[in-house]
């Protein structure tokens, strides 16, 4: 595409810094820049319409990890790294409804309970016996005990007779929220281009040479915020997880309330405007979901409908309205890659499934990488 000169000096010249991703790391991180430099020139590119990867396209739970997700977790972390992990992610909630308030994010606080099958009896009864010790380790994060046993008053079926609960976890309003923070980048000068897909830069010393698809220009620094999408701009250890989501129409007297995870957490879901949403699934087949391509699959979608069906509405009648997929970034393990790669460029990725819980504070992270 050849460029104007009103269109080169008014949106791709003299630029300060570029972040790549209108995301919750990628804007969080422009916001945090013009901050700390308010006089600064900050450009943000966005391969989609929207926010292509997860930040519009997940379950919005604001959440640190289930009880059997943080037992999971322990076979490759440490205690500190742990506890480290499970503190980074309260604290982004906190700094997430902070920045925005919890008004225009659609915060609500119902608790979260994990439940289990009732062909889970080991992992369910392992859980149990290691209540107490987790919220000893938990208990520098939230000052109290973080997990407790409650009886299944949501009636579900097939699984055991009570939950393990966790009343600090909230839910939000994915789209209220990636809306919020767009405005208030913009609201802050920050020039977002959407449908701008960046295909290579390079490092010169003095500043970084980007060519979208359409276009190039210069940026004295460039941060990359892509997660599920960075093996393509970036050898870091990183794979794409795609995740698939299904909502039903709206129940009538819909009584359950909350955010609710089963098998370690690969499957999902919570009340929405009187509708249920259930996401998971991705351990069906791994190398499968291992994708950047968004779209549902019938092994995945069939599994949710029957979690539906046999599990969380046994007796209620329900129709699906649609589906969807995002993309997530994940690796071996679920601290996040911030780091300077090189002179001027630097990431922040690797979210692993958190990033309502992590992405404002990995966004502030990104930001000062070159300080």
């Amino acid at each position: 595409m050849n460029l104007s000169y009103w269109e080169k000096t008014s949106w791709l010249s003299n630029i300060d810094f570029t972040v790549i991703g209108s995301g919750i790391v990628g804007l969080n991180c422009a916001i945090q820049l013009k901050k700390r430099y308010p006089k600064s020139t900050i450009l943000v590119l966005e391969r989609g319409v929207l926010p292509q990867g997860a930040s519009t396209k997940n379950a919005g739970f604001a959440c640190f990890g289930s009880i059997s997700e943080i037992l999971s977790d322990m076979k490759y972390h440490t205690e500190e790294e742990l506890v480290n992990l499970v503190r980074d992610r309260w604290e982004g909630i906190l700094a997430l409804r902070a920045l925005l308030g919890d008004a225009a994010i659609g915060y609500e606080q119902q608790g979260g309970h994990e439940l289990f099958l009732e062909n889970e009896g080991e992992l369910y009864q392992r859980c149990r016996e290691t209540l107490k010790d987790i919220n000893e380790l938990l208990r520098p994060v939230f000052k109290g005990d973080a997990f407790t046993s409650t009886p299944n008053h949501f009636n579900f079926k097939g699984i055991k007779g009570h939950y393990i609960s966790q009343f600090h976890e909230g839910q939000i309003d994915t789209g209220r929220m990636m809306k919020a923070l767009l405005q208030l980048a913009l609201n802050k000068g920050i020039t977002v281009l959407n449908t701008t897909m960046v295909k290579s830069f390079e490092d010169s010393g003095n500043s970084v040479q980007v060519a979208t698809a359409d276009f190039e220009f210069q940026t004295k620094k460039l941060l990359i915020a892509t997660n599920g999408f960075t093996a393509q701009l970036l050898k870091e250890a990183i794979k794409p997880a795609r995740a698939q989501v299904l909502i039903t129409k709206p129940i009538t007297n819909l009584k359950i309330k909350g955010t609710f995870h089963l098998e370690e957490g690969y499957y999902y879901f919570r009340n929405v405007d009187d509708r249920i949403l259930l996401g998971g699934g991705r351990n069906l087949d791994f190398k499968t979901e291992e994708t950047v391509d968004f779209g549902t699959t019938s092994l995945v979608q069939n599994k949710l409908e029957e979690l539906l069906r046999t599990v969380i509405l046994p007796n209620t009648p329900f129709e699906i309205d649609y589906s969807w997929s995002g993309i997530m970034g994940v690796g071996s393990q679920k601290k996040p890659i911030v780091k300077q790669i090189s002179t001027n460029i630097a990431c922040g990725v690797r979210l692993g499934g958190m990033g309502i819980a992590i992405g404002t504070t990995i966004g502030k992270q990104l930001a000062g990488c070159f300080n």
